[in-house]
């Protein structure tokens, strides 16, 4: 199988998340595009949203999809979310699959200060998915042992889970922004409120 490992806070799963898997699933022929929320995010705060809350949000979002799925990898295991660590265990774990890893072209420049960053590139194919307001960077493989890097193209909606969390705070409607199943969990739970 070819499998896609798109990671995140998720806090919440968004349309924009879900496009950019879509998009990344046509463009490498994918069979599944896994979503993995993380834990501890060790480049940026914390998420606000328990891991529980973002986990259900994500099934919830990739319900109806035959091709999206959801692991809690990262989830299970304590401390900060290392994406070498992460894929290392996948790659281990799934030897008989092509493991290609997604992210977004916001985070692709600052990859190579992330944890392990040579033994990363060794391990997996990255894809790098286009994010509305991101200009295109080179994509030349930054270490001699680096894998191949893809460039994902399809269309990109400029929707941000900051902005969500602060139209929930504010009182408006996510309508059309979240899946409907995560605008009414968000709503149950209260959360972002």
């Amino acid at each position: 199988m070819r499998i896609g490992l798109f990671g995140g806070t998720f806090d919440p799963v968004h349309l924009g998340h879900l496009r950019a898997a879509e998009n990344a699933r046509e463009a490498l022929s994918l069979d599944l595009v896994v979503l993995l929320p993380s834990a501890v995010p060790p480049h940026r705060a914390a998420p606000l949203t328990p891991a529980g809350d973002r986990l259900a949000m994500a099934r919830l979002a990739t319900a109806g999809h035959p091709c999206f799925d959801v692991w809690d990898t990262e989830l299970r295991r304590p401390g900060p979310s290392y994406t070498v660590e992460t894929v290392a265990e996948l790659v281990a774990a799934h030897p008989q699959d092509q493991l290609f890893l997604v992210v977004g072209a916001d985070t692709w420049p600052e990859m190579t200060s992330w944890r392990e960053p040579e033994r990363l590139f060794s391990l997996v194919e990255v894809a790098v998915a286009g994010r509305p307001g991101t200009q295109q960077a080179s994509l030349e493989p930054p270490f001699a042992s680096s894998r191949p890097v893809h460039r994902v193209v399809g269309p990109t909606l400029p929707i941000s889970a900051t902005a969500i969390r602060e139209r929930v705070h504010s009182g408006h409607s996510v309508r059309y922004l979240v899946p409907d199943a995560v605008a009414a969990y968000i709503s149950e739970r209260r959360l972002y409120a």
